[in-house]
């Protein structure tokens, strides 16, 4: 990626940030909306801790520039980047739990439980589960209802049993029974790599996209899922507190099959650099439209953080 490229991504990455977080502090103050009683202090506080904390904002970037390499409207792509957004905060606040990956740090600050107590966070992880989809329904934006249907059954299987949440309950039983190679791949797809592939997915179908072009940004989103958990690897086994902003060296000390692990970092980086030459090239049919997704896919497999 070209300095000037990289420059553009940057402001790209931080301007998207703060429109869906502009988004979110709007859903998740005090005041009581749609048929509302009440809204417990104590648990806005411990969301807003697990939501507006900072962190790259990576998944709703992808959701509105694909949205955008379509023409969609800004406001329906901000909000269902919002959507996913919440999804993906409820997953940190779970993960981080004792009784999951067990971590103090998220974004260099205390976990939400660690912040809070552990019923709060379990409980504001459900708050932003369910209210993702209160935002798909929801009509403070416009949407065909055909296409929010596409959109709600499309986030409830990547966040579900076949996705992210399958995911994360095949990572619990490898730390006593670590897969092979084949196994860590289905484990990562599901656990990370699935709401990666709906948020690029998702751009598509907000714009009401062809179905060719849809499944081509879902694979776009394929590549970018596993090219985005051997950059994570990779950070784990090299990085650390500082830096990450999270604890590091965590895979190795509990043993946990990794693909970095299973064959190493030099064969992971020319892994990485195959995916991102996939992904360039699935993109290659929209030209310069899709250069901030090009350097997206580079900055994921770059990333320091």
């Amino acid at each position: 990626m070209t300095t000037e490229l990289s420059a553009l991504f940057e402001q790209s990455l931080a301007m998207r940030a703060e429109t869906v977080e502009s988004v979110l502090r709007g859903l998740f103050d005090d005041r009581a909306r749609n048929g509302e009683i009440a809204r417990p202090p104590r648990l806005m506080a411990a969301i807003r801790h697990g939501v507006l904390n900072g962190g790259k904002r990576l998944r709703p970037f992808l959701v509105m520039e694909s949205a955008a390499l379509f023409g969609a409207a800004p406001e329906a792509a901000a909000h269902v980047a919002a959507a996913l957004e919440c999804v993906h905060c409820y997953s940190l606040i779970h993960d981080d739990l004792p009784a999951m990956d067990d971590d103090d740090l998220r974004r260099g600050q205390p976990t939400v439980h660690r912040a809070y107590d552990e019923a709060t966070a379990i409980l504001a992880g459900d708050a932003l589960l369910t209210t993702a989809f209160d935002i798909l329904s929801s009509s403070d934006f416009e949407l065909a209802d055909t296409t929010r249907l596409i959109l709600v059954r499309g986030l409830a299987r990547a966040a579900g049993i076949g996705g992210m949440v399958g995911g994360q309950m095949l990572d619990l039983a490898a730390a006593a029974a670590p897969p092979d190679e084949t196994g860590v791949i289905t484990l990562q797809a599901m656990k990370t790599g699935a709401l990666l592939r709906y948020a690029c997915e998702a751009g598509a179908v907000v714009a009401g996209a062809s179905a060719a072009d849809r499944e081509r940004l879902s694979e776009f989103g394929a590549a970018v899922g596993l090219a985005f958990q051997l950059a994570d690897d990779l950070l784990d086994l090299t990085s650390d507190v500082a830096t990450l902003g999270k604890a590091a060296g965590k895979d190795a000390g509990a043993g946990k099959a990794t693909l970095v692990g299973l064959n190493g970092p030099a064969w992971a980086r020319r892994q990485l650099d195959g995916l991102i030459l996939q992904a360039e090239t699935l993109l290659e049919p929209f030209g310069a439209d899709a250069a901030m997704l090009t350097a997206a896919a580079r900055f994921i497999a770059d990333r320091k953080s």
